[in-house]
């Protein structure tokens, strides 16, 4: 069975050095306060790891590619730097990186469709985690909506990231709307989007749930899952929408299991997938069948 673990985050050596101080100095204070902060336990959040040390422990965890996704920088000029540091990174290791590009629309409409076909050029395959309700951008917002048509021109996905309004609250969440994703996903039909951890469960509210099942460009990815639902969301979410359209995703360096562990474990969610009762043409499809098709940009 193929692994890829199609959300993935990384950080250039500049910001693992100091990932606080960095943020500070460029203006990221809202990346600082979801990555850089430590729980009630004394833990933090996630890891930096370098690029070895991911290679490592994808190794040790049998996973054959990882997606590294991008950041809803509040800048940029950083949304720039991580999407040449990601270009390096593929340059490095085709064969087991891939990677999406990041921008901000404030940047206006040139410079975000430039950077975007820079992106493409140099290996990256898709666009996020995108967050334009973080970086403070209406979906309706012009440069906005010219990223996700050029999205769809040239075949890229789009990660989103949807946070789970019952969630409880912490530092630095962001309301995210359900209906701007149903909106999206109708307004695009080109464009395939990737709604992380699990959309928040669209396809199950009761008002959007059915808009969101009829929407065949809407998938989902099961980043951070056990810091937000319990084991039988993959079982309703599947049954809702097909495992075709579920793809795994860790969110590492995220540590997922802050009870059992000291720091992230990139393997450790994959492992508890095996045991929630899929069937083996479910899992496949999840750990790795959906992400090699959306990433091979077939349908």
């Amino acid at each position: 069975m193929r692994i890829i673990d199609a959300h993935v985050h990384l950080y250039p050596p500049e910001v693992n050095l100091a990932p606080a101080v960095w943020a500070e100095a460029h203006g990221e204070r809202h990346w600082a306060t979801l990555c850089t902060r430590v729980r009630k336990n004394g833990q933090p959040v996630q890891g930096f790891p370098s690029v070895a040390e991911l290679l490592r422990d994808m190794d040790a965890a049998g996973i054959e590619r990882a997606v590294l996704l991008g950041w809803y920088w509040e800048n940029h000029d950083t949304c720039v730097r991580q999407n040449r540091f990601y270009a390096e990174c593929v340059r490095a290791h085709p064969d087991r990186l891939s990677a999406f590009a990041t921008l901000h629309p404030a940047a206006g409409v040139e410079a975000v469709k430039d950077e975007i076909r820079r992106a493409v050029g140099e290996g990256l395959c898709g666009l996020g985690e995108l967050s334009p309700h973080s970086q403070g951008v209406a979906i309706d917002d012009p440069v906005w909506r010219e990223a996700l048509v050029m999205a769809g021109e040239l075949g890229l996905p789009v990660n989103l990231h949807v946070t789970e309004p019952q969630s409880k609250n912490y530092p630095g969440k962001i309301e995210t709307p359900l209906g701007d994703f149903v909106r999206m996903a109708r307004e695009f039909p080109a464009t395939k989007f990737i709604l992380a951890h699990w959309g928040a469960r669209l396809p199950l509210d009761s008002e959007l749930g059915s808009q969101a099942r009829a929407c065949a460009n809407l998938f989902y990815d099961t980043a951070a899952t056990p810091l937000i639902y319990g084991r039988e969301v993959f079982r309703k979410m599947i049954d809702a929408v097909g495992a075709k359209r579920v793809l795994y995703g860790s969110d590492h360096p995220l540590n997922l299991y802050p009870e059992n562990s000291d720091g992230p474990q990139i393997g450790a969610l994959i492992d508890e997938i095996r045991g929630v009762g899929l069937s083996e043409t479910e899992l496949s499809a999840v750990a790795g069948g959906t992400a090699d098709k959306i990433l091979s940009r077939r349908s």
